[in-house]
């Protein structure tokens, strides 16, 4: 919900650091391989309750992707950058939920699994409508310039770093926060649905986007 009005604020801010790092010939692809391996270690410092520690891998994950976001807009927007940007995002969720159910499985674990299982809707929600929306060649810049169509929700990219946040910061109430959390993603899928319902058979993009012109139309 937050993640466009934050990523307008944040993209000028890593446009210049992108400039930078343009220079250097580092590519976003390499950025974004990086945060997959950053995103993957949190697994670490969790299962050893080293709290801090995770926090700090997990600012580090997210500073990367901003970053290799920049770097491609830069450099030119690639369909395997936007591939591996978007799985490797759903990675790093995935390992930060796992590394509280490690942390402490008796008393995480349940809520670990309740947290999962919602995100499995709100992903499978999310990549379903940019496959169609493909299709219908809807467009959408509401959350900066994408590799795929962009459907939002009430939870995004912001709201779950606060919740992974607010877990480390307070790792007892982890299982409050991934029952809470699931809750909402729920909501999100319920919301992508509706959607779903109300445009693609019409063939109409949702609120926000619009239809993309054919700049080579056929006489």
């Amino acid at each position: 919900m937050l993640d466009g009005a934050i990523k307008k604020v944040l993209n000028p801010i890593f446009g210049g650091i992108a400039r930078y790092l343009a220079k250097t010939g580092i590519s976003a692809n390499a950025i974004t391989l990086t945060a997959v391996v950053v995103g993957l270690a949190v697994l670490i410092p969790l299962a050893l309750q080293n709290y801090l520690a995770a926090l700090a891998l997990i600012a580090v994950n997210r500073l990367l992707d901003a970053l290799d976001g920049a770097v491609a807009r830069r450099n030119g927007i690639t369909d395997l950058g936007g591939f591996f940007d978007v799985v490797g995002d759903f990675i790093f969720f995935g390992a930060v939920v796992l590394g509280f159910a490690l942390a402490d499985p008796q008393a995480n674990a349940l809520a670990a699994a309740w947290l999962l299982f919602a995100f499995m809707g709100a992903e499978a929600s999310f990549l379903a409508y940019a496959a169609l929306a493909e299709k219908h060649h809807f467009h959408t810049e509401s959350h900066g310039k994408k590799s795929i169509f962009f459907l939002g929700g009430l939870v995004e990219e912001v709201e779950t770093v606060v919740a992974f946040v607010l877990a480390c910061l307070f790792p007892s109430w982890f299982p409050w926060i991934a029952v809470i959390f699931g809750v909402l993603c729920w909501m999100t899928t319920g919301a992508r649905i509706m959607v779903a319902i109300f445009t693609l058979p019409r063939g109409l993009p949702p609120p926000g986007a619009e239809i993309e012109k054919d700049e080579n139309p056929v006489a």
